[in-house]
């Protein structure tokens, strides 16, 4: 058996999660309360208790998703469990580097605490949406968004082939989900996100990450990560840092992530997060 562990990205997020893990294992707690320690924000507090608006806010929704993320991660190490190569899909990539300690826990939480208030506060004024059409291929979902006339919208992850998500201003994907539907895709589903994603439009908050990385120390990794820019490994002589920068403006290629964990080996996959969006798309890119 090689195993391999995916994180799950933004939109997977829903109030109560982990909450399970944190009353019955106390090394869950213990992340919970370091992370709240690292960032100043009580994270079990608004995963729990708080809001869905709240918790959905990008500032939170990252570093919800990301802290539940390492408590599960830490429950596998109790029970000596480890991948011998992972992946995270968008956010999920810098719990990925941190599982393979490419980036230690401390920096890779105060990391992700400010890419998702840059992502949140940097992003340009308007109405921004995220959805993902079903049924479609890649050349065929580009060509709905070249058609759309009432604003900016653009593919931001190619999951598979038959699930492709769209970004951009909020009557584009309304426009280019209308397409789609005419054209006769079998689902659109819009996602619980509050920004253009993966696209141009957050190049500020790209700007803004990229400093943020000058004070962090990248480490060997211990297991090779697939990264979601290219879908390759990660290599040693590469710069991350650079690569997580663009990460934020840049589609991200998690179908190709998939094939080059299945190219390696992979035969079992577990996915660390709140839901199990990750391995339906496994189960599709497995058996087309």
């Amino acid at each position: 058996m090689k195993l391999g562990f995916l994180f799950p990205g933004q939109g997977s997020q829903s109030i109560g999660m982990g909450q399970d893990l944190y009353e019955k294992y106390e090394i869950v707690k213990e992340v919970y309360k370091k992370v709240q320690e690292l960032t100043g924000v009580d994270i079990a507090q608004i995963t729990f208790k708080g809001e869905e608006e709240v918790l959905n806010e990008t500032k939170h929704t990252q570093l919800a998703i990301l802290t539940m993320s390492l408590g599960i991660l830490e429950i596998l190490k109790q029970h000596n469990i480890y991948a011998e190569v992972t992946s995270g899909l968008s956010l999920g990539e810098y719990a990925a580097l941190i599982c393979s300690q490419a980036i230690s826990f401390e920096e890779g939480v105060k990391l992700v605490q400010k890419r998702g208030q840059y992502m949140q506060n940097l992003a340009p004024k308007g109405e921004w949406l995220m959805a993902a059409i079903m049924g479609m291929n890649e050349e065929e979902v580009k060509e709905i968004c070249q058609q759309v006339t009432k604003g900016f919208v653009v593919p931001a992850n190619f999951n598979t082939t038959g699930q492709i998500v769209i970004s951009g201003e909020k009557q584009a994907v309304e426009q280019a989900e209308e397409v789609a539907k005419q054209k006769g895709v079998k689902k659109v589903k819009i996602l619980k996100t509050a920004g253009p994603f993966h696209t141009e439009k957050l190049i500020e908050a790209s700007k803004a990450l990229r400093k943020e990385l000058e004070g962090v120390t990248i480490h060997d990794f211990t297991i090779p990560v697939v990264k979601n820019l290219d879908g390759r490994l990660y290599n040693k002589l590469e710069d991350v840092k650079d690569i997580l920068a663009r990460h934020i403006i840049s589609p991200v290629r998690f179908s190709n992530s998939l094939e080059t964990m299945l190219n390696m080996g992979v035969d079992t996959f577990v996915e660390i997060g709140p839901r199990k969006n990750i391995i339906r798309i496994c189960k599709t890119i497995r058996y087309q």
